[in-house]
C-alpha cells in the first residue's frame, strides 16, 4: 500500500490506529493534536489530514477517549475497557476527575491492584504506595487508605476486574468524562465548561453550578469569543453566555458541544443535521458530526462475536525493587497497549528489552531512594495538612504533556507505520508540497497588498487608496441594504409560515430587536406620518 495521497482523511488515520490495536469499539476514541498557538483540536475524520496538520511539524498526536461511555459495564471487550481505564487513570493524575476522599482512595486502590496485583509483605516495602504518583495532591493519609483498600478489600482481583471496578466507581462522579474548557461567565468569574453523557455542565472551583440535560439543550452557537448555550429550564427559555480567551478556543468549544450533543442525544446517526454557529442573516461556521451515536455503538458492541484479543498490559510490578515505580515510569504506563506481536521470538525479544530497561531504571533510581525518604519524613507533617479535595487542572494544561509516542514496531509493512511517519510521508510528497505552496501564495499576495496599503510610497497613492476603499464600502453597504431591507420587512411585517423565517423569528436576538427597537421606531414613524397628513389636510 503506497501512502502519500493528498486526500487521505482523518478517518483513515483513526482506522489505522484502531486496526493496529485490533480495536473494534472505536467510536469512543479520537485523535487530538495541538496547533502552534497551543489550541487543542480533535482530528476531523471527514477532512484531509494534511489540510488540518499544516505547519504542525514535528507532528504530535494523542490517541484519547473522546466520548466516555455512560455505562462502562455495556462495553463488550476487555481491550476497550483497558483503554478507557488508561484514560481515567490519566484524568485522575491530572486532577480532571474530581474525587472525594473515599472515592479517591478506592480509585487509587484499584490502580495499584491492577498494576501490582495482590499485596505481598515480602516484596512490598512499608511505604510502597508513595512510589506511585496517582493524584496531584497525595497526602500520607490518602496513601494509608489506599494501602488498606489494596491489602484487604481488593485482594484476589485480577487486573481486568480491578480495572472494571475503577470504571464502575469513576462513572458515578460528576466530572466523569469532563474535558474542561476554561472561560469566563457574564460576571467575569472563571468557569470550566464540559460535556458528559448526561448533558452540559459548568463548574466553578470544585463545584458543579449547572447541569443542563441533553433533552433540555436546544442549540449551541458562538460569535467571536462569546459562546451561547440555548435551552429550556423549568419550562422557561434559558440562554447562558460565556467568554473564551480566543476565537479559536470558542470555535473548538462549539465543535465539541455539537459533537457531544449529537453523540449522546440522537437515537440514530441519520438524525444528525448540519448546524451553523448562528441562525440570523449569516450562516457563520457550519459543522456536522459524522460518526455513529451512542445507542448505535452499544448495539454494535452487543453483536461482536469474535474471540477477544489478548490485552498486553505494561507490568511494573514484576520487579522486586519498587523504587522503580517513579513518576516518570508511571506516566509511561499510562500509554496505550503494546502492539500485537506476530511470533514468540518477537515476544521474547521485547520482553528482554523491557527487562533491560527496568534494570537500568532501577539502578538509576536506587541512589535516590534515601534522599527521597528523608524528604518525605521532612515534609510528612505538611502533607498531612493538605486538602483532600482535588481540583480541575489549570488553564495551562497541555494535553500532550507526559506523552511518549505510541510504541510501534518498525517493519517493512506500511500498515504498521506510526501516524507521525504517515503524515511526514504525506508532506514529503512533491505533489503535496506544490499544492500547499499554491495555497500559501494567495495568502502571501493578500498580505503584501495589505502591507502596501498600510505603507504607500507617497500621499497621492494614500488618498487614492482611501477613496477606493470608501467607494467599495459604499457599494457593498448599498448592495447589502438592498438585499437585507426587503428580507427584514418580510420577517417583521409578513405572516409567512416558512421554516427558515420561523427559525429566525424564534431567536432571542430577533425578538429583542423586534420589541425593543423596531416596534418603538414603527410607532414613532407612524405618528410622524399622521401628523404630516393632518397638516396637509388642514391646509
Amino acid at each position: 500500500m503506497k501512502l502519500g495521497k493528498r486526500d487521505t482523511k482523518g478517518q483513515f488515520l483513526l482506522d489505522h490506529v484502531c486496526n493496529h490495536y485490533s480495536l473494534l469499539e472505536k467510536d469512543y476514541f479520537g485523535i487530538r493534536y495541538v496547533d502552534p498557538e497551543k489550541q487543542r483540536h480533535w482530528l476531523d475524520p471527514s477532512k484531509p489530514v494534511v489540510k488540518q496538520m499544516k505547519c504542525q511539524q514535528p507532528y504530535t498526536m494523542c490517541f484519547r477517549v473522546k466520548f466516555y461511555p455512560q455505562e462502562p459495564i455495556k462495553i463488550k471487550e476487555e481491550l476497550t475497557r483497558y483503554l478507557l481505564y488508561l484514560q481515567l487513570k490519566r484524568d485522575v493524575y491530572h486532577g480532571r476527575l474530581l474525587c472525594p476522599f473515599t472515592d479517591a482512595a478506592y480509585l487509587g486502590g484499584c490502580i495499584v491492584q491492577a498494576e501490582l496485583g495482590d499485596y505481598d509483605p515480602e516484596e512490598h516495602p512499608a511505604d510502597y504506595i508513595s512510589d506511585f504518583k496517582l493524584f496531584p495532591k497525595q497526602s500520607l493519609r490518602l496513601e494509608r487508605k489506599i494501602m488498606d483498600i489494596h491489602q484487604n478489600e481488593l485482594r484476589g482481583q485480577c487486573p481486568a476486574l480491578a480495572e472494571l471496578n475503577l470504571l464502575q466507581r469513576a462513572h458515578t462522579l460528576d466530572t466523569y468524562g469532563v474535558d474542561p474548557h476554561p472561560c469566563k461567565d457574564f460576571t467575569g468569574s472563571t468557569a470550566f465548561l464540559g460535556f458528559t453523557a448526561r448533558g452540559f455542565v459548568v463548574f466553578q472551583g470544585n463545584k458543579r453550578i449547572h447541569l443542563l440535560k441533553w433533552a433540555d439543550v436546544s442549540k449551541f452557537k458562538f460569535e467571536g469569543k462569546t459562546f451561547y448555550v440555548i435551552g429550556v429550564q423549568r419550562e422557561k427559555k434559558l440562554v447562558l453566555t460565556f467568554h473564551t480567551s480566543t476565537p479559536a478556543a470558542c470555535k473548538h468549544l462549539w465543535k465539541c458541544a455539537v459533537e457531544n450533543q449529537a453523540f449522546y442525544k440522537c437515537a440514530k446517526s441519520s438524525q444528525i443535521k448540519t448546524v451553523s454557529s448562528c441562525s440570523i442573516f449569516f450562516k457563520g461556521s457550519r459543522f456536522r458530526y459524522s460518526g455513529r451515536v451512542a445507542k448505535e455503538v452499544i448495539e454494535a458492541s452487543s453483536k461482536i462475536q469474535r474471540e477477544p484479543p489478548v490485552v498486553h498490559r505494561c507490568q511494573f510490578g514484576q520487579s522486586r525493587s519498587f523504587t522503580s515505580l517513579s513518576h516518570k515510569q508511571l506516566i509511561m504506563n499510562m500509554e496505550p497497549l503494546l502492539p500485537a506481536l506476530s511470533s514468540s521470538r518477537e515476544r521474547r525479544d521485547i520482553s528482554a528489552d523491557n527487562e533491560t530497561v527496568q534494570e537500568r531504571q532501577e539502578d538509576e533510581t536506587a541512589n535516590k531512594t534515601r534522599a527521597d525518604e528523608e524528604r518525605r519524613d521532612t515534609h510528612a507533617d505538611n502533607e498531612e495538612e493538605e486538602s483532600d479535595t482535588l481540583s480541575i487542572s489549570d488553564t495551562a494544561y497541555n494535553p500532550c504533556a507526559s506523552m511518549v509516542p505510541t510504541p510501534v514496531e518498525e517493519s517493512q509493512d506500511v500498515l504498521f507505520q506510526s501516524p507521525a511517519r504517515m503524515l511526514k510521508e504525506l508532506h514529503a510528497d512533491p505533489e503535496m508540497q506544490v499544492e500547499l505552496q499554491a495555497e500559501q501564495d494567495p495568502e502571501l499576495a493578500r498580505e503584501e497588498y495589505r502591507q502596501s496599503l498600510c505603507n504607500p510610497p507617497n500621499g497621492r497613492h494614500q488618498i487614492q487608496a482611501c477613496l477606493r476603499s470608501a467607494v467599495r464600502l459604499v457599494v457593498m453597504a448599498t448592495g447589502l441594504l438592498m438585499i437585507l431591507l426587503p428580507l427584514l420587512l418580510v420577517l417583521l411585517e409578513s405572516d409567512l409560515d416558512i421554516s427558515f423565517l420561523h427559525d429566525i423569528r424564534q431567536t432571542p436576538e430577533f425578538e429583542q430587536f423586534h420589541y425593543e427597537y423596531y416596534c418603538p421606531l414603527r410607532r414613532w414613524f407612524l405618528c410622524k406620518v399622521e401628523l404630516i397628513m393632518e397638516h396637509l389636510w388642514g391646509e
